[in-house]
């Protein structure tokens, strides 16, 4: 930025004048993609405290599913009980560029039930099969849970930071552009106008 050290020259003033439009230009896009990451994060957001309420609520259901196959089995026998296998389950990450933050998108591919489970159970009950289901979709639910974290997560760093540059311009830079811009203009007509009072009076006294 041109100091408080410029010479004030017309020259001075319009370079300064160009430096308050590029200076306005960054503050308008900033001020533009700050309203962009707060949207996308008030998104984002959204859809985590949905899931997470959704997760809540399986949480609740595998809290009593797992006592209902207690009862039925004990708990050493639910110990025993054949655990579904994580084989064949994937999860395939994409990624896309907003605004300079880094998004992903998690697409789990589940095998089909009839592969999931390896070794039939020699004992098996409804109350059982409801609790690993119950616990399977909880395990699945905490996938995208850390997607959506991550997401947010990243999205808050980018908003503060855009935050801080945009006030900086607004608060710091655009007003001492405005401020130096003020006192060349005011140096400059004072100038202009002692030229004039030499010119006057040179005029009238002669040569």
């Amino acid at each position: 930025m041109t100091g408080p050290e410029q010479a004030p020259t017309r020259a001075a003033l319009l370079a300064l004048k160009d430096e308050r439009t590029v200076v306005t230009e960054a503050y308008n896009f900033l001020d533009e993609k700050r309203l962009l990451l707060a949207a996308e994060l008030l998104h984002q957001l959204d859809r985590y405290q949905q899931l997470l309420a959704k997760t809540e609520s399986l949480s609740d259901t595998a809290k009593r599913a797992l006592a209902a196959a207690i009862t039925r089995h004990g708990l050493q026998g639910l110990g025993v009980y054949p655990a579904a296998s994580l084989e064949g389950f994937r999860l395939v990450t994409s990624k896309k560029n907003f605004m300079g933050v880094t998004l992903l998108a998690t697409d789990q591919h589940i095998p089909p039930r009839d592969t999931a489970i390896p070794v039939p159970a020699s004992n098996p009950s409804s109350e059982a099969e409801a609790c690993r289901t119950a616990f399977q979709e909880i395990l699945q639910q905490g996938a995208t849970l850390a997607e959506l974290s991550g997401n947010i997560h990243r999205l808050l760093l980018e908003y503060r930071l855009t935050e801080r540059r945009a006030r900086a311009l607004e608060n710091i830079i655009l007003p001492e552009i405005d401020q130096a811009l003020g006192d060349m203009s005011v140096h400059l007509e004072e100038m202009e106008l002692e030229d004039v009072i030499r010119a006057h009076v040179r005029s009238n006294t002669g040569p």
